[in-house]
């Protein structure tokens, strides 16, 4: 991992299938790391083309082969947590902001210069089917969700649930249940486990982080 600000660039260590909602190369795609831009208002004025500026900015850092995520959060404040569980290791890198928190199934009226995100990115170090690796997308968004709720931090429309502009990248080396990928990541299993603990523990750091800094 380098921090070169705006910066974050993580090397996976190798050529992996990775499923996102990112701006940049999302779905299924294969990629060797996952970047964080970080941006300031000045970075996306009004009328800007965002993919275009961002596609421009990653040509010349020789980067339009990554996953990339954008955070208006301080990429110096991020949080890394690698759990294992009989066997199956699972690494969590997180930039945590909750500047625009929304509580869900009610939006709150957005001021556009408020953005702070929650960027999530996941490296499972085994080979996974691609329903599995979907099914790994939905526990890391629980286990984001639950660290936010455990934060107890109560909007006008309830309680926080995450922000406007999340993200999560999970990264995973690809396989078939005939040949050995695992086929299942649900809470029962050995990398629901890991999985649900490195989101949480590293949700909860950069929530606790954010806190702090925020305080009245």
């Amino acid at each position: 991992m380098r921090l070169d600000r705006p910066w974050l660039d993580w090397d996976l260590g190798g050529a992996h299938r990775v499923l996102s909602f990112a701006p940049h190369r999302p779905g299924f795609v294969t990629a060797t790391r996952l970047i964080w831009r970080e941006v300031r208002n000045a970075d996306l004025p009004p009328g800007r083309d965002v993919d275009a500026w961002l596609r421009g900015a990653l040509q010349a850092r020789g980067a339009l082969d990554a996953v990339v995520m954008l955070t208006a959060r301080d990429i110096a404040c991020h949080d890394l947590l690698r759990v294992e569980v009989e066997g199956i290791a699972v690494t969590c890198l997180a930039t945590v902001g909750l500047t625009n928190a929304e509580s869900i199934g009610r939006r709150r009226v957005f001021a556009t210069d408020a953005f702070g995100t929650i960027n999530i990115g996941v490296r499972i170090e085994a080979d996974l089917t691609a329903p599995a690796q979907i099914e790994a997308l939905s526990i890391a968004a629980e286990a984001r969700t639950a660290a936010v709720m455990a934060a107890g931090l109560h909007l006008e429309t309830g309680l926080a649930t995450g922000t406007g502009t999340d993200c999560i990248a999970v990264a995973a080396q690809p396989g078939a249940a005939a040949s050995g990928g695992l086929a299942h990541a649900g809470l029962h299993t050995a990398l629901g486990e890991a999985l649900g603990a490195a989101v949480h523990g590293a949700v909860a750091r950069g929530v606790a982080a954010w806190q702090v800094e925020n305080a009245s």
